[in-house]
């Protein structure tokens, strides 16, 4: 699928974008992988570190913002694929940073799609947020806005062939956005006691290599204007503690500013829309210009009415014990 093929992703010395260069270099033979970032430092510490373990003579390592359009333009040319995954992600900066933000998940969203169309890109997987369904913060209200535009991308991109598709899912187990690292450096400092701010509180369980899982579907089988959600486990923010710090002590200190108690993926009234498959969903299109019959994919099943994906409703569910087995796998 990838072989031969040039890859660009926005966003790419993160969490995700580290990933996904690793499994690309393992399985695939493209013809050059595009990092766009505008940090230089993260991308000199990203090409040092991964120069150790690959070839590193097909990766290019480009400073750009996606604010920047022309600069967008310029990286485009003659790639075939764009993971888009730069944004601006920390709920509370977002919040005191508004139009900055609205500047980067938005028009630096809209700058992206425009630029794909316009330099043949045949495909863009953007990822998503678990945030952007009913949003009660900006970083929400951004995203939402952003998988918009990127499912209405596909009205005006048929004589490009452009396919756009989402792929979304809550915060990543180990990223720099989830708890376990907060809890880690509590624990490495001595901490006998671990901060939660709802005790009720719960997440869905999603690795970096599934996440990465996941847009590679995206790439192999959208036709546009799609959402991806993995089928994942569910898992207690206690039970999480007492994995990483058995008899750890909890206090809780109350929701934070545009925090949920629990991840929606699905909302009752996307249900009317969404197909079961094996291991994911998809929430499909609803615009009279969408073909439905020619642009379902696969076999899949429409949902029961009313079915809405909620961490704290899901029937899958990491206890102690398997938490502490998904921990080690992260750290090996």
């Amino acid at each position: 699928m990838l072989n031969n093929k040039t890859i660009l992703i926005t966003g790419g010395t993160g969490s995700f974008g580290k990933k996904f260069l690793e499994m690309i270099l393992d399985r695939y033979n493209p013809n050059r992988i595009i990092i766009y970032s505008r940090d230089e430092y993260k991308q000199s510490v990203m090409k040092a570190e991964y120069s150790k373990k690959y070839d590193m003579s097909k990766v290019r390592f480009f400073i750009g913002d996606v604010r920047d359009k022309d600069r967008l333009y310029r990286a485009f040319d003659h790639v075939d694929y764009v993971i888009h995954a730069a944004a601006m992600k920390q709920v509370p900066t977002c919040e005191y940073n508004p139009f900055e933000a609205i500047k980067t998940n938005i028009h630096g969203a809209q700058n992206v799609i425009d630029a794909a169309i316009d330099r043949g890109v045949k495909k863009v997987v953007a990822l998503s947020t678990d945030k952007a369904v009913n949003p009660i913060n900006l970083y929400g209200g951004t995203k939402l806005v952003s998988d918009k535009l990127f499912i209405a991308a596909n009205a005006y991109s048929k004589i490009s062939g452009t396919k756009f598709s989402v792929v979304r899912y809550g915060n990543v187990a180990g990223s720099r956005g989830s708890i376990i690292p907060i809890f880690k450096k509590l624990i490495e400092n001595g901490e006998d006691t671990l901060p939660i701010t709802d005790t009720r509180m719960t997440r869905f369980w999603i690795t970096l290599e599934q996440g990465v899982e996941l847009v590679f579907k995206a790439l192999k089988e959208s036709n546009g204007g799609e959402t991806y959600i993995s089928k994942i486990p569910s898992f207690h923010i206690t039970d999480l503690a007492q994995a990483m710090l058995p008899g750890a002590k909890i206090k809780e200190i109350g929701i934070r500013e545009g925090e949920k108690l629990h991840e929606v993926m699905v909302t009752k009234d996307d249900c009317l829309y969404t197909y079961e498959y094996d291991k994911h969903y998809i929430i499909y299109p609803h615009f009279d210009w969408w073909k439905f019959d020619e642009s379902i994919v696969g076999d899949g099943k429409r949902v029961k009415e009313g079915f809405e994906y909620n961490s704290g409703t899901n029937k899958e569910w990491l206890n102690v014990d398997c938490l502490k087995k998904e921990l080690g796998r992260i750290k090996s």
